[in-house]
Parts: structure tokens; sequence; C-alpha cells
């Protein structure tokens, strides 16, 4: 991939051009704590949004918005947990990228793309939801199937076009000690107008989404609460307190998981253009980034959770897969036991186990003449 540069220690433009040597020194926890959460989130989320993606194939021929909006979030999903094995090969070598700036730009555009994709989804989940319970007249045509296609492909476009600018920024930069850093925040620190351009990605990625999906779900929690209230059948069989309860859920993983992070690059940024922050100010920046980055991803690892208590389609199906998994498991170890495993050994006899009719008939046959005739002497004596 081309020779490394010469390490230089990073030198921030806010600060007089002062050295700052502070932004990893977390790398010996990071290295072994990082990775570890990482491949948790990996397989988790693989397994989990491919389940999904099993469920969802059968109903491709009765397609409708809720599973077209659900089958591109399960995809920008797996696609996002697919680009995290360099990001994992990345931190268990201490910041280290030994790949080069390109296939760096290329992983980041990747990681970038599906965790917005996968919020811009969210949201017209939330958007679909609402039309469909509080408008589903005045807006019937935005929930047809032919409309929904052009509406994920200008999700898609949109975020594309959000991410893009990366490509022409410095995505790598050469540290103490040989180590390559890459899709770091300090990387992008002598960027024109960095602060201003991300304050602007924070509301359109995050801010306008996160009111969106928040006014959405309150109205139809308080539109499904209302319509129990006046059907005591709805009420007494409690659906749409179910409902209700997966919404909340779904609105607290998305806030918890996506505002430390935003939250932290908004004001940190808004410090920049106020004033300038020091060397230690950048390096507990950087440290808190690599915290609420783990955050949000962990939104593509909880995803299934919340199919699985929302969706009775997943939830049957992961259940039948166990299922036969146990049953294929048992069989397996049937076939393979020995001859004899199937006899309990007591004091060195073995006892068929046949149930208690079959067992008294073959008791009856066992017995030699001298038994019956001792049997029968003592049944004489009884008497």
């Amino acid at each position: 991939m081309g020779s490394t540069p010469a390490p230089v220690a990073f030198t921030s433009p806010a600060n007089n051009g002062s050295v700052c040597n502070t932004l990893y020194d977390h790398r010996d926890y990071a290295r072994v704590l990082m990775p570890i959460f990482y491949c948790i989130v990996f397989v988790v989320g693989l397994l989990g949004n491919c389940l999904a993606l099993h469920v969802i194939r059968p109903n491709m021929k009765k397609m409708n918005s809720t599973t077209l909006y659900s089958l591109n979030l399960v995809i920008s999903d797996i696609l996002f947990t697919l680009s995290l094995p360099v990001r994992i090969v990345y931190y268990a070598l201490g910041f280290h990228w030994p790949l080069g700036e390109a296939l760096c730009k290329i992983s980041g555009l990747i990681f970038y793309i599906n965790t917005y994709a996968g919020v811009n989804f969210m949201t017209c989940l939330s958007v679909d939801r609402f039309i469909a319970v509080v408008l589903p007249l005045r807006f019937a045509r935005l929930r047809k199937v032919s409309n929904v296609r052009y509406i994920c492909a200008g999700v898609w476009l949109l975020v594309l076009a959000q991410t893009l600018p990366l490509l022409g920024m410095p995505m790598t930069n050469s540290e103490d000690g040989g180590y390559v850093t890459c899709m770091e925040y300090p990387n992008f620190e002598t960027v024109d107008h960095i602060a201003t351009t991300l304050i602007g990605a924070v509301f359109l990625g995050y801010v306008i989404p996160v009111i969106t999906i928040l006014v959405c779900y309150c109205v139809l929690c308080s539109k499904l609460h209302s319509t129990a209230k006046t059907n005591h059948l709805t009420e007494k069989s409690g659906r749409s307190r179910k409902v209700i309860g997966v919404i909340c859920c779904v609105s607290l993983v998305f806030v918890v998981c996506f505002s430390p992070y935003h939250i932290d690059i908004l004001q940190y940024m808004i410090r920049k253009l106020v004033s300038s922050p020091d060397c230690a100010d950048l390096t507990a920046f950087q440290v808190s980034l690599h915290v609420t980055v783990c955050l949000m991803n962990l939104n593509s690892c909880l995803d299934p959770f919340i199919y699985f208590f929302a969706c009775k389609g997943y939830k049957r199906k992961l259940k039948k897969l166990l299922r036969l998994q146990v049953s294929m498991s048992f069989s397996s170890v049937v076939r393979t036991s020995p001859e004899g495993s199937s006899k309990d050994i007591i004091d060195g006899n073995k006892i068929q186990l046949n149930t208690s009719a079959t067992g008294g008939t073959s008791e009856r046959r066992l017995h030699r003449p001298e038994e019956t005739e001792a049997l029968s002497h003592r049944g004489s004596q009884r008497i």
C-alpha cells in the first residue's frame, strides 16, 4: 500500500501550533476493550439481522411500506456490521492502520453511510406508522409501495451526499511510535470550516431525525391511548399497551445510542467557534468520542432484540430455529451414542429402561422354575 510516512506528532492549529502527544494515551486499554466490544456487536448484529432478513424475505411477494423500510434498515445494519472486522483489527493494533489512505477512506465511507442510512430508515418507519394510524386517508399515497421505493432510493442518495465529502478530507495521520491512525477526529482538525461542517452534519443527520421520531411516536402513543380508553375491548386485551411499550423501547434505544455521540460533537464544535480548546480538552474529547461511537454502534446490535419483541414473525421463526437446532443436536447424540447407552448400570447389572407394563411382563417371563416354586411356596405359607 505504499510507504508509511514518517511519524509526526499532532499539532493543533487552534492552540498556536503546540504539539499534543496525549491523544492516544488510552491505547493500552482500548486495544483490549474495544475489539472485545466490537466482536460482540459484530456477531450479535450480523446473526440477528440475517435472521430478520430471513423472516422478511418470504413476505416480499406481499410487500408493503413497512416491510420495505424494514428491509432497507436490516440491509444497512448488515452492511454496517460487515464493515466492523477492519475496525476491530485497527483497534487491536492500538489505533494503527497499515492498509493505506485509500482503504481507510473506503472503510470510513461504508461505516458512516450505513450508520446514517439506519438513522434515516428508522425515521421513515416512524413517519410510516404515524401516517398509518393518525392520517390513514390524507397521505395514503405516501405508503404506496411504488412511491416508497423512490423514497428509499432518495434516502440512500441523501446519505451518500452527506458522507461523500469525507473522500476529500485526510483520513489518516502518522503519530509517535510509528502508528498511523484512520478515521479519527484529530485527522480532520486541519480541514477548513470543520466546526461549521460538523454542526451542520449533526443537525441534518441527528437533530432533525430525532425530533421527527419523537414527535411521530408521541402523537401515535396519544392516539393509541385515547382509542384504548374509548374501546374497552382494546383496553382489556392490552394490545395498545404492548404497542406503546414497543414504541417507547424503540425511541429510548435511538435516543440512548445516538444522543451522546452527537451531543459530544456539537458541544466541542461550538467551543471551537467561540474559544480555542487546549490539548487537554482535545484529549478528553478524543477519549469521549471513542466511548460514544461504541454506544452509537451498539444500535445495530440492539435492533434484532426490538424485532424479537415487536414482530411476531421474527419471534416465531427464532423459536422454530432454536427448536430445530435442539432437535438436531438431540438426534445426533442419540445416533452417535454407544449401544449400551440407553441402559442404566446399577451394581454391575444392566436394567432395561422399559415401561412398567412391559417390565412386569418381562419379569414374569424371566422367572426360573425354582424361583417360581419358591414364590408359590411363600404364597402358600402366607395364606
